[in-house]
């Protein structure tokens, strides 16, 4: 990957000219066909994977900070990328689609590029049209952009995209912070109205929100690829699995030291946050439900679902159980 990085503070400003490619896809679901939309696009990413270059792709639900469905999909190269983007398979299935969504989705397509991959941040995309005899103004504007978010706690970085040919005509800016509070705040700032007044030829602009909440916990990486986030469903179930052995070991551990039950809670949870974070989903949860929870696209749904269902329900079965033969035979709570 080549780049010209300018080191700032808190965060950085990367400006991204090849390396692999990523499409960032905005779509509105008509209300009450989530359901057939998420099969639909489960169909979408299966296709997407039997395509050279193919990386991974992730979809994200709406939420409060993101109101709109967002699929990320990441390829080796802008031409594998674009190979898929304009494939007859992709244009077919989008004619399907189109039935789920309420008018056409928003594309965008950077060329490079990184992805946090230890911190659930919120990351807005910009897009300007920016006149090629305008460039070095853009740039240098782009920068005071980015030197006053710095400013701003929860900052995290920003990255720079030229146009990409053929492909995409438009600058993408991506910036980063570390939760919905504090991008708020440099979004409704004074400093920030100002510098879009002095920037205000490059002012036909569009601004989307993607977030990337409890990405932590489901962290995987097989061969350099990045699999699709689990379902909410998938990811319920999985912190179930992780979080009742975790909590009633705790319980068992502090009970000993006597302490009141609002004061047990408040260390109880803590504690168990930060067990759940570094210890029980990277080591326990994710390496039994690996499978189930990152499926590989050629794999059965119905199957996928069966073991993964039957995994837990084991799991589950053990630790109560175990737990049951502790607490009533071995060893009584206080």
């Amino acid at each position: 990957m080549s780049t010209d990085q300018q080191p700032s503070g808190r965060g950085r400003t990367e400006q991204h000219r090849d390396a692999g490619a990523t499409a960032i896809i905005n779509q509105k679901v008509l209300p009450g066909l989530e359901h057939e939309y998420e099969s639909w696009q489960e169909g979408v990413n299966a296709a997407a994977a039997d395509y050279p270059g193919y990386l991974g792709v992730e979809v994200s639900p709406p939420t409060p900070v993101q109101p709109e469905w967002v699929v990320v999909y990441r390829f080796d190269s802008v031409a594998h990328l674009k190979a898929w983007i304009d494939s007859d398979t992709r244009r077919r299935l989008l004619a399907v689609g189109d039935r789920y969504l309420d008018g056409p989705g928003a594309q965008q397509v950077v060329s490079g590029g990184t992805r946090p991959a230890d911190d659930p941040l919120v990351t807005v995309v910009v897009t300007h049209r920016v006149d090629p005899a305008h460039v070095e103004q853009f740039l240098a504007w782009q920068r005071r952009l980015t030197e006053e978010e710095e400013r701003f706690e929860g900052f995290r970085g920003t990255e720079i995209f030229q146009p990409v040919e053929g492909v995409q005509d438009d600058w993408t800016t991506l910036y980063r912070f570390d939760n919905a509070e504090h991008l708020d705040a440099w979004l409704k700032s004074g400093r920030r109205k100002q510098l879009l007044a002095e920037g205000e030829r490059f002012d036909d602009f569009r601004l989307r929100t993607v977030d990337h909440s409890f990405g932590s916990w489901f962290a995987f990486e097989e061969n350099g690829r990045d699999a699709a986030a689990p379902s909410e469903t998938r990811t319920a179930l999985a912190v179930w699995v992780g979080l009742y052995p975790t909590v009633v070991l705790l319980t068992l551990a502090l009970s000993p030291l006597g302490m009141p039950f609002w004061l047990g809670l408040l260390v109880g949870n803590l504690l168990s946050s930060f067990l759940m974070s570094f210890l029980t989903m990277p080591y326990y949860v994710n390496r039994l439900l690996r499978r189930w929870l990152r499926p590989a696209p050629d794999e059965p749904a119905t199957r996928t679902d069966l073991i993964g269902l039957g995994v837990i329900a084991a799991l589950m079965a053990f630790w109560a159980a175990v737990f049951y033969v502790v607490t009533t035979q071995i060893w009584t709570l206080p």
